[in-house]
């Protein structure tokens, strides 16, 4: 098994080194990808955890906090649940999702209540893309690239909630380590 591995990546790595054209597209078409889901994981990653502080203050003060329902805070995941338009609950659909091309069919609204749309979403996606490609084309074609842009994605991540929140989750900076 270890060998089917070795030999898919000794052959991957073969193919983007003969072709880098489709190692730089490969690249900025993943990147993109990823950098849609990191727009979730930076605004969804600090309400994970605030509900969570929540759960064990309540858990802590057990009795003292029955009457007290100041904040309505609801469970939820990096998957769960399905994203939507922050003004009118619309779901967004799976085209209506499409890293920077998306947000710019729709001219950065939502299609439900043409409530504008932050442009930090595609800004977030592009910048995951470029960052990506200045990785890959420092690196090359190499098994130094994926663990490189891996760790860039995580610093893109990172920054934008630090930003945001000054906090940096310990789900992120601790795998780091």
């Amino acid at each position: 098994m270890d060998n089917i591995v070795l030999s898919f990546f000794d052959n991957l790595i073969f193919l983007f080194q003969q072709s880098p054209t489709f190692f730089y597209v490969t690249i900025s078409l993943i990147s993109l990808t990823v950098g849609s889901f990191l727009n979730v994981v930076i605004y969804r990653m600090p309400k994970m955890m605030e509900y969570s502080w929540y759960q064990d203050c309540r858990e802590f003060l057990a009795e003292e906090v029955v009457n007290i329902e100041a904040k309505k805070l609801t469970a939820m995941t990096l998957s769960k649940p399905d994203s939507t338009c922050p003004s009118c609950g619309h779901k967004i659909r799976f085209y209506e999702n499409i890293p920077v091309l998306s947000w710019l069919w729709l001219k950065g609204k939502c299609g439900a209540c043409t409530n504008r749309i932050s442009a930090r979403y595609p800004l977030v996606e592009l910048a995951t893309m470029l960052l990506s490609l200045i990785v890959a084309n420092h690196f090359g074609a190499t098994l130094t690239s994926p663990l490189v842009i891996l760790l860039t994605w995580c610093l893109i991540t990172l920054t934008m909630i630090d930003f945001d929140h000054m906090l940096l989750p310990d789900q992120i900076t601790l795998p780091l380590l």
